[in-house]
């Protein structure tokens, strides 16, 4: 089993358990978010006014799960750095700041039923996707790579979120 390199004295980690360490927190945040979301699709959501560039609601499922998958094989790849490459820890708590960060649009967004507090979110939200993408990018540009179209999607979800609270206020 191949395992990763680590400080002297300490086990090298296999590869199992970076595979874990990537994958848990995103589930948790997969579910997490549509925990806040899907109730609100037929009720509240439906209700709302909403630009003409809004995506039909059965795109969002496979858009995110593909986004989700993404980021855990992103994160993979920055956990199998040897544990003492500089910069690992800080751009690992970064990645998983906006991981935070994506779980909690959805509680404002959709759980508060607020379009604003959704905006006061997912601006940050976006940034530190944009600090999470320079962070990975001098320890693993394929990381850094594969988070772009996650940085499109809330790119473009920020508009959405901009335009549906303008609609609505």
């Amino acid at each position: 089993m191949s395992t990763v390199s680590s400080k002297a004295g300490h086990s090298p980690r296999p590869i199992w358990v970076d595979f874990l360490i990537a994958i848990v927190p995103v589930v948790a945040a997969s579910l997490l978010g549509s925990a806040a979301t899907v109730p609100q699709i037929p009720g509240w959501y439906a209700t709302l006014a909403k630009p003409p560039f809004n995506p039909p609601n059965w795109l969002f499922a496979p858009v995110w799960t593909a986004l989700f998958a993404i980021m855990a094989l992103s994160a993979y790849r920055i956990l199998r750095l040897p544990a003492e490459t500089p910069g690992k820890t800080g751009a690992l708590i970064v990645y998983h700041v906006q991981l935070l960060l994506n779980v909690l649009w959805s509680f404002a967004f959709f759980g508060m039923q607020s379009p604003l507090a959704g905006i006061l979110v997912i601006l940050p939200l976006l940034a530190m996707i944009l600090v999470t993408i320079k962070r990975f990018r001098p320890l693993d540009r394929l990381a850094a790579s594969l988070f772009w179209p996650y940085a499109a999607w809330v790119s473009f979800a920020t508009v959405l979120t901009v335009s549906i609270w303008w609609l609505n206020r």
